[in-house]
């Protein structure tokens, strides 16, 4: 007999609220935030990374497409669909992301990704992102995510921050 699945989380989606620099290790950071609530989310990315993203927040597009361009461009020439992007993991301080690509004939096709080029995708096709509600509290407990109720008191928060207390953000 079969083992029956585990269940299906529960999601919670975010909406990006911005970048910043780390003023302790001069490294980006994306700051999501609960849609509907007051959790903060910093995730530490690469410089191109973050570059990537802020050109599809602002809404900029390069002369030349960029790797998520090209990214977004295959999806579109294949007439799929990125559904959403999910910050399903977060293993010895690394947080995983995936991808929910629905392909032209309906099926569901899952990718892993970095949470940085999922968001940088994501952006670029208006795609959602959502986080694992265990993920979040995981993040909490270990000091990665921060309950606020303003950006001031996240930006506090980060300035009496170490880089060594957010463990490995691989770049």
């Amino acid at each position: 007999m079969a083992e029956p699945a585990p269940p299906e989380p529960e999601w919670v989606e975010m909406k990006l609220r911005g970048l910043i620099v780390d003023p302790n290790s001069e490294a980006p950071v994306v700051i999501l935030r609960e849609e509907g609530g007051s959790l903060f989310l910093p995730i530490w990315i690469g410089v191109f990374e973050a570059n990537a993203i802020a050109l599809a927040a602002e809404g900029v597009t390069p002369r030349r497409p960029m790797s998520h361009d090209l990214m977004r461009g295959i999806l579109d020439a294949l007439a799929a669909r990125l559904e959403r992007i999910e910050i399903h993991a977060l293993v010895e301080g690394t947080f995983y992301a995936r991808l929910r690509v629905r392909t032209a004939a309906g099926e569901e096709a899952i990718v892993d990704a970095r949470p940085s080029d999922a968001m940088a995708l994501a952006l670029r096709m208006g795609a959602p992102i959502w986080a694992a509600r265990e993920v979040l509290d995981q993040a909490v407990s270990t000091s990665k995510a921060y309950p606020a109720t303003d950006e001031e008191k996240l930006r506090e928060w980060l300035e009496k921050a170490r880089p060594e207390d957010f463990g490995k953000y691989p770049m």
